[in-house]
């Protein structure tokens, strides 16, 4: 792929020998007993490190963790985040005890050729989410170029993510060429038959994916909590479900543009119900046409499972956002390990949303099955919503 395909210049464009690289990296990864827990952002970032590294860069990561709120604190701090990328990288990372001011700097001077540090929570400092312009030219005096390999930020204008660009020549990392490439080209001119999995609790946070997929659709699957909207406006009693009514013209016009442009929707025919959400809840499975009004709906049922499988069976890519019921909880769960298992036998290109999606997928053990499984929620719904991310915009044009 090359440069041109996101339209920016990415890390293999420009000279990084001897070169202080600043990269901007998504490692908020959780923690747990001072240790990370789940090391899948870290191992994303490697190809980028790895890269820098080889060509004779001295690499300086940078990035946030959690949501400290512009104060220091301890039990968010990126320490553990260096022991494990040191294991990864199979060297060295040091450790800089803040991201600015002499403990950075003095990490930044140390830094030889081919080594690499990280620098302390971002996030522990206000001008970083402020993207305030003093706070990133501190933090571009440590290098001579930037890259941002950092995805899952990149719809935030921060300090990190954007601003520093106005003070250093920046490029895409190969973890951001890579996610720009597969949403934005798959949105842009899709294989066809393609089709859109659209699930999660909230009609409201998927609309404007939907209005800028569907014209591009050949089929639109709706599961989730949303979809308890869209039965609902079309008569269905959901019974003590969630539902957006505020929306429900909204998705009675979805459901008529589909209509006209020869768009396939397909929802739920039979839904996983009980009195309460909590695992020990009694639940049914019932078609949504015989709904005990006590009841809601906490996932789909086999009928809609199996039916999602055959609107599925021909396509030639798919774009999957949002589970299809409350995965967290096993016996809310069939729908969206189910609807993992079905896609990862397609022969299609299949693409997952960051988020709740890419946690079914990692937790199904099928990711390497997906075509491309985005590491950022936010970032890869604002593509599929036709958006720029501030984190690109800020890039060289290529």
């Amino acid at each position: 792929m090359t440069a041109e395909g996101i339209g920016k210049r990415t890390v293999r464009d420009i000279p990084v020998e001897g070169e202080h690289v600043l990269l901007r990296a998504d490692l908020n990864v959780p923690l747990e007993n001072g240790a990370v827990a789940d090391d899948t952002r870290i191992r994303e970032s490697l190809p980028t490190i790895r890269y820098l590294v080889e060509n004779g860069a001295s690499v300086l990561v940078c990035s946030h963790l959690g949501r400290p709120k512009g104060e220091r604190n301890p039990d968010l701090s990126l320490a553990p985040v260096a022991e494990r990328l040191a294991e990864l990288l199979g060297q060295p990372v040091a450790f800089a005890e803040d991201c600015i001011g002499a403990p950075a700097v003095e990490v930044a001077h140390d830094l030889g050729r081919g080594e690499v540090a990280l620098l302390e929570n971002l996030r522990f400092h206000p001008g970083e989410e402020a993207n305030d312009r003093t706070f990133a030219a501190v933090l571009a005096t440590m290098a001579h170029v930037y890259v941002n390999d950092a995805f899952g930020a990149a719809h935030r204008a921060h300090a990190s993510t954007a601003g520093v660009a106005a003070f250093l020549p920046g490029v895409a990392g190969l973890l951001l060429e890579k996610e720009v490439r597969y949403l934005g080209s798959l949105v842009a001119d899709p294989p066809r038959p393609f089709a859109a999995i659209v699930g999660g609790a909230k009609v409201s946070t998927k609309i404007a994916a939907i209005d800028h997929l569907l014209p591009k659709l050949d089929r639109l699957l709706v599961g989730g909590g949303m979809a308890n909207t869209f039965l609902k406006a079309k008569g269905v009693d959901v019974g003590a479900s969630l539902v957006e009514d505020d929306l429900l013209d909204m998705a009675r016009d979805i459901l008529s543009r589909a209509d006209a442009e020869g768009v396939a929707v397909s929802l739920p025919v039979d839904a996983v119900v009980a009195a309460r959400l909590s695992a020990e809840a009694e639940a049914d499975t019932v078609p949504v046409d015989a709904f005990p009004p006590d009841r809601m709906i906490l996932d789909v049922g086999p009928a809609t499972l199996a039916a999602f499988e055959r609107a599925l069976a021909d396509t030639a890519a798919v774009v999957w956002n949002g589970p299809l019921g409350v995965f967290e909880i096993e016996q809310f769960a069939g729908g969206s390990f189910g609807l993992a298992r079905a896609l990862a036998e397609l022969d299609a290109t299949t693409v997952v949303g960051g988020g709740e999606t890419a946690a079914v997928v990692a937790r199904s053990g099928l990711a390497e099955r997906f075509t491309h499984v985005s590491t950022g929620g936010g970032a890869s719904l604002e593509m599929l919503e036709g958006r720029e991310l501030p984190g690109v915009a800020a890039l060289l044009d290529a």
